[in-house]
């Protein structure tokens, strides 16, 4: 394979950067007769680490689990939006021979969610009947994932028509402890406010959603060390979610009562120093590729333009332990003829994704 060349400004310092592609990996060391594919006329365009998406479920549609020829599409969507690193926070679709083709996005598993019966989305999760056995499932998921796993913290529950935590905080904190004793970091699905004590409390890595924090369990995940993904653009759908629950009127209340709070409480946790990353929680009632919309969702909740993009890159991939623009690190670089922080309409349409030191997208013209 030819070497290649790019040049441009990088971020979040915008300063020039000039880079050269050598089997698939970055080199900072200039590489002679290299085809410069990128800033061939100066340093006026851009270039960055491959977008994250931290909160992606390749192998789920609107309607649950989807056939694997359309896994591979989802991720196919992700990879031309230069979503170059997916955190898969759960599916049942077993997507690791992916990982044998150098054409898609890397994913980093969650194995499958962990619920209650009856206390999730039916068909994903595998169900624990004895809360008991949460650790037990916990260390298997461990074993399966790639460094995660995947709690579900809240659910309707249909006996008192509204959101309650599925775990005692007593298993919670052996089920943690479990997965940490494997090498594996947790996350939980979290809408509402009484099972965020007991999750953050028992050590948990991260929360998804985290619509019903308040000022104490915020409080909390700051002397914990607890990261946010708030998905922002699918808690746009709590409304919709509720009109919908017209048998638990209790439920649906308090899913418009958690919209309404939603960007202010995600604002008061970055302020206090929650770390928070971007994820879209794309696979179900969120089309793939539009990790854009969180980076501009990000803004609405103080967030500069550059710090929004560095969620959603150069930030989320040293969270999640992977290589940014360094060199010998993988070839996953994003590059753009204008600055990618003027809105999703640039965002989402990069000039050059070169994955794995494969160029997979033109210049428009």
């Amino acid at each position: 394979m030819k070497a290649l060349h790019l040049r441009g400004r990088g971020l979040p310092h915008e300063q020039p950067v000039e880079w050269w592609i050598v089997d698939g990996r970055l080199s900072a060391e200039p590489v002679a007769g290299a085809e410069t594919i990128f800033g061939r006329h100066g340093y006026d365009g851009w270039i960055l680490p491959g977008l994250v998406d931290a909160h992606c479920h390749v192998g789920i549609g609107p309607g649950g689990a989807v056939e694997f020829d359309e896994a591979i599409a989802q991720a196919e969507t992700e990879r031309d939006v230069g979503a170059l690193l997916l955190r898969d926070c759960g599916s049942p679709v077993d997507t690791r021979s992916l990982d044998e083709r150098d054409d898609l996005p890397r994913i980093i598993r969650a194995g499958r969610h962990l619920a209650r019966p009856k206390r999730y989305l039916p068909g994903l999760p595998i169900d624990i009947e004895d809360e008991s056995q949460l650790p037990e499932y916990v260390a298997q998921q461990a074993r399966w994932g790639d460094g995660w796993v995947k709690l579900v913290g809240d659910w309707i529950d249909r006996s008192i028509g509204d959101l309650a935590p599925l775990w005692s905080d007593e298993v919670l904190k052996e089920a943690v402890d479990a997965a940490h004793a494997h090498g594996a970091r947790v996350t939980a699905h979290v809408f509402g406010e009484d099972a965020l004590p007991g999750l953050i409390k028992a050590g948990i890595d991260c929360i998804e959603h985290g619509t019903g924090l308040t000022d104490d369990t915020i409080e909390l995940m700051v002397e914990h060390g607890t990261a946010l993904v708030p998905t922002l653009i699918n808690v746009e759908n709590f409304p919709s979610i509720a009109d919908r629950a017209v048998r638990y009127p209790t439920y649906a209340a308090h899913m418009r009562d958690l919209h309404e709070r939603s960007y202010a409480q995600v604002s008061a946790a970055r302020e206090a120093g929650v770390p928070v990353y971007a994820g879209t929680d794309a696979g179900g009632m969120i089309a793939h590729g539009r990790i854009a919309d969180e980076v501009e969702a990000l803004k609405r909740i103080g967030m500069s333009s550059t710090e929004a993009l560095g969620a959603a890159s150069w930030n989320a991939r040293s969270w999640l332990g992977r290589p940014g623009l360094e060199h010998g690190a993988p070839a996953d670089l994003i590059c753009y003829d204008e600055d990618p922080r003027l809105g999703p309409e640039v965002l989402t349409r990069p000039s050059r994704v070169i994955l794995r030191g494969r160029v997979f997208q033109r210049p428009r013209r």
